[in-house]
């Protein structure tokens, strides 16, 4: 008799059910399109091949051919891409990558004539994910998160912020991702770069610390007020020569140098002596 059973698809061991090894660590890496969405149909797949190759010669350029090469479990997103790589080399990754990213889309924008220029947001995480080496590869939660953050609203915020002509490139990084690769001092960027943000997706269950990273920012960056312009000058306290004015005392004294001796005041009231009426006379 034909066993059914035997043709359904393998599934894990619940969840805490028993001790397996962890996948292994990667690094991700994933970008998305601004406004991807808004461009005519005509511009979605010129612009969907863009993406792979963008990232192809950034990283050859910034001496990272071999992550490209052997990068796994790479998909297309439709707007964006993503692939795994070997967690090692994110410091390369974040410096001098992003800001050589940075520099190509700029490139590309200057003769994409007659489109909107194409602006990128870079997702960075490191976390434990299997490789099957087939299309199903590379999910778990640390891709997913990887994708949280790039739908996040600071990142998001920058490119809605920041000048189409100036800033086409705005990374976020997940905080063990910072922490590991940033604050362990391996990357070429000082930690001051790198801006911790609240990363929370609207619509979405997800929240946790993140760290922004623009290589070419062109405004402040969320929950941080913007560069204040230089100070006025402080007003100097005038010194006695530079006081000028009338003096006035009104039945008093006034001194405007040293006494010696004593001082005697008598004051006369025209009003109550008639002979001083209307003022004394000179």
């Amino acid at each position: 008799m034909h066993d059914a059973r035997a043709q359904l698809p393998a599934t894990s061991a619940a969840p805490h059910s028993r001790s397996r090894p962890l996948p292994p660590y990667r690094g991700i890496l994933a970008v998305d399109l601004k406004g991807f969405t808004e461009r005519p149909a005509i511009d979605h797949e010129v612009v969907s091949r863009a993406v792979p190759e963008m990232l192809r010669i950034s990283l050859e350029r910034a001496g990272l051919a071999r992550l490209w090469t052997d990068r796994l479990f790479p998909a297309t997103t439709g707007d964006g891409y993503v692939l795994g790589f070997d967690p090692a080399l994110m410091p390369l990754v974040i410096h001098p990558w992003l800001d050589t990213l940075q520099d190509v889309v700029a490139e590309l924008n200057v003769h994409a004539l007659g489109t909107a220029p194409l602006r990128l947001r870079v997702g960075l995480h490191i976390g434990p994910l299997p490789d099957t080496a087939d299309g199903f590869g590379g999910n778990g939660t640390a891709r997913t998160d990887t994708h949280r953050l790039l739908d996040s609203r600071p990142v998001r915020a920058v490119l809605a912020e920041h000048s189409e002509h100036i800033t086409h490139v705005a990374a976020i990084l997940s905080d063990r991702c910072h922490q590991d690769a940033v604050a362990s001092g391996y990357t070429g960027r000082h930690r001051d770069w790198f801006h911790e943000v609240p990363a929370t997706v609207d619509g979405k269950a997800f929240a946790q610390r993140a760290w922004l990273y623009v290589p070419a920012p062109s405004g402040p960056l969320p929950g941080r007020a913007a560069p204040a312009g230089r100070p006025e000058a402080p007003t100097a306290t005038p010194r006695r020569h530079d006081v000028t004015g009338v003096l006035r005392a009104e039945r008093g004294i006034i001194n405007t140098g040293s006494v010696h001796g004593g001082q005697h005041l008598t004051n006369l009231d025209a009003s109550a002596r008639p002979d001083l009426e209307g003022g004394l006379d000179d």
